[in-house]
């Protein structure tokens, strides 16, 4: 196997994946076994690039190693290749899954040739080192004495309670739902990422020192200000999970629900019972729509082909993507071409075509005079791809009704839903965000820091624990005067003259 020619001698392959019409079926993982020749294979298309652009800006939000662990797995070094993976990384397991791979829209033989397979190779090298017993508890070996409350177990808390755990203070995680893990727990569909993926993890930090508390609204049914009296800095993860709405005619009907709202309790009741509970929101039969696009209405859309539904829309006002990059899409970011993730692979096995539909305005929500939903009116648009910004989206004056059980609302969000850890923390809060320093990650208070999608906004699962790498770095300079912690992002200026390495 040359590495030289291994971008012109191998095509890329992505995670092998079963069959859509079978996996629709379950909610087993919609992955199969890797094949190791193959893995090397993908790892030679790694092109040593004089400039890595998959780690650098517009790359890799945590600053992975990959041109280093691309090339250790085409030598056959697994162990090495994890500890690189290790060094930037804290759960590569989940990043190698459900990461939207901003790398590979960054890497440079994606200018003229597919992308190299980066997520597949990183999920390849930790399930390697899982399996060979690489991946240990290792609790520290002294405690600093001082103790940190974080606020939500998504990534962003998580990653920081590793970090944080590992320079030796005494970490305390709380989490309102009755399990660990955040939107990885309960938003992300099991066939996307197995629930055991998130436990095996969460074991190994509690073996580690990390203390969790389940079933604790911060805010709730306990008062936030009590933390003060016993942590000695507190950090915010509890993401950005207020759902924008949809306020047309019929928006109270019965039938209308919220995307992540809906999978969370398929998830749960599948968690809690196999479904036996029944307390979900059930597609069987039905015909369903999904409004908006991105990963929350793709895992609808999977959602509701598992639970057999009678038909599958995913409506969108955006215009189909161009299947090449566009002048507004310059590498190397985001490439704004079309693809088809996992579920509209499976819609199409299911129903014989894609089932997202562009163009599409929703009016109004129809009933049937007694409460429940029965379908969606719409409007087509027209997108002029030459006008400007303001002027592309033409209304037609066309319109027709969608016939609809079910309606999913995935449209964003437009901030966190803690407003009562805000209120008696007294922070300050700006159009439903924590505002902080990017880099100190600091709010008006300067014992509470934030982190994730709280601070930002929804954003990505490795932007998540860049900002919890950051956060646990701030608060270690916070608590001890300076920090060995590395994180991605770079100190802020006032700080930049201190010991950070």
């Amino acid at each position: 196997m040359d590495k030289n020619r291994g971008f012109m001698d191998f095509d890329r392959k992505g995670i092998p994946e079963r069959d859509p019409n079978a996996r629709v079926h379950d909610y087993l993982s919609i992955y199969t076994e890797e094949d190791e020749t193959q893995l090397r294979q993908q790892g030679a298309r790694c092109m040593d690039c004089g400039v890595p652009f998959c780690q650098a800006d517009m790359g890799c939000p945590i600053d992975n190693l990959i041109p280093e662990w691309n090339d250790l797995v085409f030598r056959g070094q697994w162990r090495e290749a994890y500890v690189r993976l290790a060094r930037t990384n804290n759960f590569p397991e989940w990043t190698g899954l459900i990461c939207p791979a901003p790398c590979e829209d960054a890497c440079v033989l994606g200018i003229t040739s597919p992308p190299v397979t980066i997520k597949r190779i990183e999920h390849a090298i930790i399930e390697r080192a899982f399996a060979e017993g690489w991946v240990t508890a290792v609790p520290p070996e002294t405690r600093t004495g001082k103790k940190v409350a974080i606020v939500g177990s998504g990534p962003a808390g998580l990653t920081a309670a590793d970090q944080l755990n590992r320079a030796g203070h005494t970490v305390t995680v709380f989490e309102r739902d009755d399990r660990i893990g955040g939107l990885l727990m309960y938003g992300v569909p099991h066939p996307k990422l197995e629930k055991w993926m998130v436990d095996r993890r969460i074991n190994l930090l509690a073996a580690e020192g990390v203390e969790f508390r389940t079933c604790v609204n911060v805010g709730v049914d306990f008062d936030a200000a009590l933390l003060y009296e016993e942590y000695d800095a507190i950090l915010l993860a509890c993401g950005a999970l207020d759902a924008r709405d949809l306020q047309i005619p019929g928006r109270e009907l019965e039938g209308v629900h919220f995307a992540m709202k809906y999978l969370t309790e398929v998830t749960k009741s599948l968690l809690d019972s196999g479904f036996s509970d029944g307390r979900f929101v059930d597609a069987k039969d039905k015909d369903v729509i999904v409004i908006g696009g991105g990963d929350t209405g793709a895992d609808c859309i999977a959602t509701a082909l598992r639970q057999g539904c009678r038909s599958l829309l995913n409506i969108t006002r955006r215009a189909q993507e161009p299947t090449d990059r566009g002048a507004q899409h310059p590498w190397p970011g985001e490439p704004g071409t079309y693809f088809m993730d996992y579920s509209h692979i499976e819609g199409a096995a299911v129903f014989g075509r894609d089932p997202r539909e562009y163009g599409v305005l929703p009016l109004e929500f129809v009933g049937d005079g007694e409460g429940r939903l029965t379908g969606v009116s719409i409007e087509r648009l027209r997108w002029d791809r030459n006008g400007s910004e303001a002027s592309r989206m033409q209304r037609t004056g066309e319109i027709t009704t969608f016939p609809a059980d079910l309606v999913f609302l995935s449209i964003g969000f437009v901030g966190h839903d803690a407003p009562e850890v805000v209120k008696q923390l007294d922070v300050v809060s700006e159009k439903g965000l924590i505002p902080a320093e990017w880099g100190h990650l600091v709010t008006s208070d300067e014992r509470v820091f934030v982190a994730g999608d709280m601070r930002r906004g929804a954003s990505l699962i490795v932007w998540a624990m860049a900002e919890g790498r950051g956060a646990a770095r701030e608060i270690d300079r916070f608590l001890m005067g300076s920090t060995e912690l590395e994180a991605p992002m770079p100190a802020p200026r006032h700080l930049a003259n201190l010991r950070t390495d």
